[in-house]
């Protein structure tokens, strides 16, 4: 028998994220650092209005880009929070922003075009631009000027090959954040080397010691940005999968017809659910969104003053809700390190290779946990590390 399987799919590797949340599903007393959910339930007016939905019978499509009035919601929002602009017409609702990143890169690349990725970077883009016939060109980023994509290692990493850059921040691995000064001495390398940015915002909201400050409000970027963002989690919604993408017309209309084709439309109940958190939140000041980054960030300094009492090298992270020390004193590399400690200790962090190859000597570790469980799983890695460094 010929062997039915892609080329493309069988060379892609499994998830490190999932690799170490499998371990940790198959063992008792096991703390996991590993995976990105917020501890928080949805606030009771979002899931209000989902059971309301299926109560009063919407259980069919909505039009292939979502309801409209969601749609004008986010809009407004955007441009209310982040000084963004864009129409309702060029916006559309996907299956979390997972799915916004994928259609995204389906309708842009095609064979041989190179993607750059900061790295380290969340796991799905490489893969996602692999199976659609690309390639995933990383770009150093180093925790020693907060894990930031500079103008340099950019215009290092380009070639006549190069179309789009993947720019994901706040950033899930490091906490990362490029504030608006940053920003804007890598805007003239993406005009030159005229680059489509796909903006990965989906910690926004999460942005600690200041205002996040999106690409797509500069006007230079207007017809070459791709935001994608969704409410799994500012808004504590993993489970709903509902995102979105904002694009320039040309690109939004392609990624609308692989949508067509493949997922017709997000759960009509989850698109009321999250069009209630956006019109009860611009009534109330986001303050459900708000304390949970309070939240957030009291357990953003716990780890952070931890990690570093243990004789770790530590980046404070200035967005989302991961931390990304360094385990290179321990003479560990991040994969050895995390094998290890959830071997001795019981307690499950992220090898920082599964973000990139620059993430070798990190390990990832989400703070979207109890207090309680942080404090239990930080006395272990401190004991961990008390036999590693002398």
């Amino acid at each position: 028998m010929r062997d039915f399987l892609s080329d493309r799919a069988k060379n892609i590797k499994p998830s490190g994220i999932r690799k170490f949340f499998d371990i940790v599903s198959e063992r008792e007393d096991v703390i996991s650092l590993g995976v990105g959910e917020p501890d928080f339930i949805t606030p009771w007016d979002i899931r209000e209005a989902g059971i309301q939905t299926i109560k009063k019978g919407y259980t069919q499509y909505t039009s292939n880009k979502g309801l409209l009035a969601l749609r004008q919601e986010i809009v407004g929002y955007l441009k209310d929070s982040y000084k963004v602009e864009f129409s309702a017409d060029n916006t559309m609702i996907t299956v979390g922003a997972s799915e916004a990143i994928d259609i995204a890169l389906r309708a842009t690349i095609n064979a041989g075009d190179e993607v750059l990725i900061p790295d380290p970077s969340y796991v799905s883009y490489k893969p996602c631009v692999e199976l659609n016939g690309g390639v995933a060109v990383p770009v150093a980023c180093s925790g020693e000027n907060g894990f930031k994509l500079t103008k340099e290692n950019l215009q290092k990493a380009i070639t006549k090959k190069s179309k789009i850059l993947i720019f994901p921040y706040p950033n899930n691995p490091t906490g990362g954040i490029m504030e608006k000064e940053f920003i804007e001495e890598i805007i003239p390398v993406i005009l030159e080397n005229d680059l489509l940015i796909i903006s990965d915002e989906i910690y926004a909201e999460l942005t600690y010691g200041g205002k996040h400050v999106s690409i797509a409000s500069f006007p230079q970027m207007k017809d070459r940005v791709v935001l994608i963002s969704g409410f799994s989690k500012a808004f504590a919604m993993t489970g709903w999968r509902v995102g979105y993408a904002c694009a320039p017309k040309p690109v939004l209309d392609t990624m609308l017809k692989i949508h067509q084709y493949s997922i017709i439309c997000a759960p009509i109940f989850s698109q009321y659910a999250a069009l209630e958190g956006l019109k009860k939140g611009k009534q109330n000041g986001f303050s459900d969104v708000q304390e949970m980054c309070e939240e957030y960030d009291k357990r953003r300094k716990f780890m952070h003053k931890t990690f570093l009492e243990m004789g770790l090298n530590c980046f404070e992270p200035k967005g989302s809700f991961y931390i990304f020390p360094s385990v290179k004193e321990t003479g560990l590399t991040g994969e050895e390190f995390a094998t290890k400690l959830l071997e001795q200790e019981k307690v499950a962090v992220v090898p920082g290779d599964a973000f990139g190859e620059f993430g070798k000597y990190y390990v990832r570790c989400s703070y979207a946990y109890s207090m309680q469980n942080l404090v239990k799983a930080t006395e272990r890695i401190a004991r961990f590390v008390k036999t590693l460094i002398k």
